[in-house]
């Protein structure tokens, strides 16, 4: 599925976007449901984050995009922490958020990844993963 070239305007609220419900509604995955809990974990983070189809997956945003799916790992399922799409060297996240279960993998000081290996693996880490959500989000701007 392709997507918009510019970032959409965030959504109020948590409402599903539609593009986004089209883009599950046709994914054969076989972490589907574990995906379906952590797009809701994502969602429920904080009242301001909408979500699109970017990067061909379910991309998270408020005033930037800050989580995406990557649909193609093979262990579990797994969501890219970031800042937009390109490297920031000016962003400081890696000194900045505290993750005391250690979910965070640091690709540099501005992305992370977390990897999930089931549903059960996403209902054991919802809380310390929506803690580590709402710190990223709030240095967005």
């Amino acid at each position: 599925m392709a997507s918009s070239a510019r970032s959409p305007k965030p959504r109020s609220g948590s409402a599903p976007a539609p593009d986004v419900e089209t883009f599950l509604a046709s994914l054969e995955h076989p972490q589907k449901p574990a995906l379906l809990a952590l797009r809701r974990i994502i969602r429920d983070a904080d009242h301001a984050v909408g979500e699109s189809v970017k990067w061909n997956a379910p991309s998270f945003h408020t005033s930037k995009h800050f989580a995406t799916f990557q649909l193609r790992h093979r262990a579990g399922v797994q969501v890219v922490l970031h800042f937009g799409g390109k490297p920031r060297r000016d962003v400081t996240a890696r000194a900045r958020v505290v993750d005391p279960a250690g979910l965070l993998e640091w690709r540099g000081p501005d992305r992370a990844t977390v990897t999930f290996a089931d549903l059960p693996d996403v209902e054991a880490k919802r809380e310390p993963f929506g803690a580590v959500l709402r710190q990223w989000i709030t240095l967005l701007d």
